[in-house]
């Protein structure tokens, strides 16, 4: 099976916490053929700390006999233990509490009456959320309205939801005013939002100039935290080497973890990692499993790259349906591979091939 050779994919559609696909491109796999290939060392997993389990540091006075002597009592005991989170001043728990989803600011204004009220404009800000995304989407009954999306969602952020913050900037850059959104794009990540965390980071890659590493430095933040979209752009880095040394160790670190955590391009990328050795022990069995994952997730290229495959194996009639997928999506090399294919197949398998092809639907994915 021939290498894949360098290419650039399209971004993927974006949900609203994410950067539209129409501004934002990346290179999916920045492989150079003259590039050193190496086996990587094994990843060491940093052990995590346990939990302790001396009773004294979780024993609580909850024995009053009223409401009232049960609050003072849990309020004493908290002095000498941990501190009383209740007490907190409105406009900390706000900021501690900015990312919330809806069940958790529902669980959390459940704990008393002040954490209740303090957490009020972020429950009204789910509501201008939620009717944000209808107006952006054309969902549960309206017509689709940039205009009132953009109201709902700064309505929102100004009672505090990050996640408000980060729909308002994608709208903002949609738009073309990207000084507007990366403006909301840095409360949400300063306000610690992966999301927003992550977008931050992209804008500054594709600014003119380019500030890789402030693009960096949130990227690692987002990454840390989770996000697989900021995980598979700063693999993208570490494998370039942009805005900071080249390491294709790392760098097949996070492809992988993103990978794992069902960001396609990543799937691929960690494909191609295992196939050329390039940051993890070259694998052929696994480089086949990514490819596979990515492929039945609708990435056209692993499409045409698990067709081929398939084709070296004699599986025939399943390389059609690959090959008859990569094909539709636009990967025009295809179209020779299943032509040949298809003429050393019966009638009977060509029309099951293509059958299974009309019907096939992409495993969901993060994109």
């Amino acid at each position: 099976m021939p290498p894949p050779t360098p290419h650039t994919t399209p971004a993927p559609p974006a949900p609203p916490s994410t950067i539209s696909s129409t501004t934002m491109k990346q290179t999916t796999w920045p492989y150079k053929s003259g590039s050193p290939q190496f086996t990587a060392l094994p990843f060491i997993n940093k052990p995590h700390k346990k939990f302790t389990n001396d009773p004294k540091i979780h024993q609580h006075n909850f024995n009053a006999k009223s409401s009232s002597s049960s609050s003072s009592s849990f309020s004493s005991s908290l002095k000498c233990n941990d501190p009383d989170f209740s007490s907190l001043p409105y406009d900390v728990l706000a900021r501690i509490a900015a990312s919330f989803s809806l069940p958790n600011l529902q669980s959390a204004s459940l704990v008393c009456r002040a954490w209740r009220d303090a957490l009020r404009p972020l429950r009204e800000a789910m509501l201008f959320l939620k009717w944000g995304k209808r107006f952006k989407h054309g969902r549960g009954g309206v017509k689709p309205n940039l205009s009132k999306a953009l109201d709902s969602f700064l309505k929102g952020a100004a009672r505090g939801s990050t996640m408000a913050m980060v729909d308002a900037g994608l709208i903002y850059w949609e738009m073309g005013k990207k000084e507007e959104g990366i403006e909301w794009y840095r409360k949400a990540a300063e306000l610690g939002n992966p999301a927003g965390q992550c977008n931050l980071g992209i804008s500054y890659l594709q600014a003119d100039p380019p500030n890789a590493k402030e693009a960096i430095a949130w990227l690692y933040q987002a990454s840390a935290a989770g996000h697989v979209r900021a995980q598979y752009q700063l693999a993208l880095c570490l494998h370039q080497g942009r805005g900071l040394d080249q390491n294709l160790q790392e760098a097949a670190r996070w492809y992988l973890r993103a990978a794992e955590g069902g960001y396609v391009r990543a799937m691929y990328n960690t494909s191609l990692c295992y196939s050329f050795g390039e940051g993890l022990v070259q694998s052929h069995r696994l480089a086949r499993k990514w490819m596979k994952k990515a492929a039945d997730r609708g990435h056209s290229k692993a499409q045409f790259e698990h067709g081929l495959g398939l084709f070296s194996e004699g599986e025939m009639m399943k390389a059609v349906v690959y090959l008859e997928l990569a094909m539709r999506a636009g990967e025009t090399a295809a179209a020779h591979v299943k032509n040949v294919i298809v003429q050393q197949l019966s009638v009977t398998s060509r029309d099951r091939a293509i059958h299974l092809a009309d019907n096939w639907r992409a495993l969901p994915s993060i994109r």
